[in-house]
């Protein structure tokens, strides 16, 4: 049985990998496309990486603490350049990242 901490941080990671793919596929569908391309790309990294750490975490992986610290980092300029856009789907997005970002950062503390 996982502990409450990795229990805490794989929510994060999951609900953080719902909230990138999600404001990717809504980035697609603004009017300017070509302007949302670095904000879809790291949502569809960072959803990549919050899958994979989550997935480390419920397996207790000898490497999830340093999957977690990738992790934290890929959300941290996920989270920023999602911040950057005013659509309601950015910010939740940034927030999750966010989210995210500090608890992958106390678990790999």
């Amino acid at each position: 049985m996982l502990d409450s901490a990795f229990q805490a941080c794989i929510r994060a990671c999951s609900d953080c990998a719902l909230a990138c793919h999600t404001c990717a596929a809504a980035c697609l569908g603004e009017d300017d496309v070509k302007k949302m391309a670095r904000c879809i790309a790291l949502d569809l990294d960072c959803a990549a990486i919050c899958e994979l750490a989550a997935g480390a975490m419920a397996r207790n992986s000898e490497l999830a603490r340093q999957i977690c610290q990738l992790c934290a980092e890929v959300c941290r300029q996920c989270g920023e350049e999602c911040g950057k856009h005013p659509h309601e789907h950015c910010q939740q997005c940034a927030r999750a990242c966010q989210a995210c970002a500090e608890a992958c950062e106390r678990m790999a503390a």
